[in-house]
């Protein structure tokens, strides 16, 4: 498709055209920002929403549907953030909206059982064999501090092994080389996190197989549990190399440890059983979160029976939450995951992300700007590096000041991605052909003004 039929096309969706040699409109986000930064730090709830990354400011959203994102200013952007991973359907989607408003019409939030939970429970644990028991909880922190927790219990050792630029939530015994925004803003930890907090935290380089081997061997019997997100996302996306999960799996076996898999972010986007599917590898817990919301605020933690039946009531290990298994969450998280349960929702998902892959492969290659694509399923990254990325090392090597004005320039192309150079990009449903050639193309046009 020509450019000017790609625009006569996007005209008639009710978009905007954004003309690159032109300022975008930010006059309403610039006094939101201004309103904001008083009564909130960076004027965000999470930081890096700010933009410190990539330079100016964020747009303040109105409005999402599909693949499309609308500031209050009236632009429009291609969205590839997607609420950072949960909006696998696109923004809005209907069946989303109508099973949220029927939940709604019956209540809120009970703080009692409902039968949404159990729903949601089956839809998870027929999807993933590992996952034979469910808890849910409100965010990936909380999954992943409750997994640990359980861990250390089931096991009566302290030591956790997590992997460099893996990120598991703000809690603190794991908020150690820690990826995305501490990655971002040069803190692999943060004050007010005590060294006995992180005493029995032992990291190792992701895809460092030997080195995990060592520190089982350094400290033997001490090790309760490796945690590590099987696909990196939080270093931009980087995957497992061949062997991997399938040592972390053998190393667990012979050492007594447990190995559990982050899945807040690759659970039901990188396949419907997710990376323990992808790959074939099966961890005693894994963490949940993002897709299986919906959208909504989620997390869960779940495993082997036995595992999971030493979590309270039933077992002495502790964990409660007021609005757990929310009742709206619970139905966004059903709808989502019986539309992706449809034949070829999968393949068709596959075949748009790898659509955008090689035409950001091709446009990369044209473009002198030393960049390079890796994906894994509907994650992918620009890294603006000539090397492959396999590691929080090799991450922190990229040209992150490249990445700075590729970001500014895609936002002027309307194209919304990512602000930061170690965050991956999420390819949902709603984005159709016409959508991944016009983001090639901005891709392509972007990176010969950097040259």
């Amino acid at each position: 498709m020509s450019t000017s039929a790609r625009e006569g096309a996007l005209r008639k969706r009710g978009l905007c055209v954004p003309d690159p040699m032109q300022p975008l409109k930010t006059d309403a986000s610039a006094e939101a920002l201004r309103r904001a930064e008083v009564l909130m730090p960076g004027g965000v709830s999470s930081p890096v929403r700010a933009f410190k990354a990539v330079g100016g400011r964020p747009p303040f959203i109105a409005s999402g549907s599909g693949s499309t994102i609308r500031d209050i200013d009236g632009n429009s952007f291609l969205d590839y953030v997607m609420s950072w991973g949960p909006l696998i359907l696109g923004h809005a989607h209907p069946k989303v909206v109508e099973a949220v408003a029927e939940a709604l019409r019956d209540g809120s939030s009970f703080g009692a059982p409902t039968v949404r939970e159990i729903d949601l429970a089956e839809r998870i644990a027929a999807a993933m064999p590992a996952v034979e028991q469910v808890r849910f909880v409100n965010s990936g922190t909380e999954a992943a501090m409750s997994a640990v927790r359980l861990a250390r219990a089931a096991t009566g050792r302290s030591g956790v092994i997590k992997f460099e630029g893996c990120y598991h939530g703000h809690v603190d015994a794991l908020l150690v080389a820690a990826g995305s925004g501490a990655t971002t803003f040069g803190s692999p930890s943060s004050p007010g996190i005590t060294d006995e907090a992180t005493r029995h935290t032992h990291l190792v380089g992701f895809n460092d197989l030997e080195g995990v081997r060592a520190v089982c061997e350094a400290r033997a019997g001490e090790i309760a549990a490796v945690i590590v997100e099987p696909v990196a996302g939080n270093m931009g996306c980087v995957p497992p190399q061949e062997g991997f999960l399938e040592g972390l799996r053998d190393l667990a076996d012979s050492r007594g440890v447990l190995l559990v898999f982050d899945e807040v972010m690759t659970g039901f986007r990188v396949a419907r059983g997710g990376a323990a599917e992808r790959y074939g590898v099966r961890p005693d817990l894994v963490t949940l979160g993002k897709v299986i919301g919906g959208g909504l605020p989620v997390g869960a933690y779940g495993g082997r029976r036995d595992l999971m039946q030493q979590v309270s009531p039933v077992g002495p290990v502790y964990q409660a939450g007021t609005l757990s298994g929310n009742p709206l969450a619970m139905a966004a998280g059903i709808a989502t995951l019986d539309v992706l349960a449809e034949p070829g929702t999968y393949e068709a998902l596959e075949e748009r992300s790898a659509r955008l892959e090689a035409g950001l492969a091709e446009a990369a290659a044209g473009g002198g700007a030393g960049a390079r694509v890796q994906r894994v399923g509907s994650m992918l990254s620009l890294f603006f590096s000539e090397e492959a990325v396999t590691d929080c090392a090799a991450a922190r090597r990229c040209d992150c000041a490249a990445f700075g004005r590729f970001h500014q320039g895609m936002l002027r192309r309307g194209i919304y991605l990512p602000p930061s150079q170690f965050e991956a990009w999420f390819v949902s449903l709603a984005h159709g052909e016409e959508d991944i050639d016009r983001t090639v193309e901005a891709a392509r046009d972007t990176l010969r003004s950097l040259e």
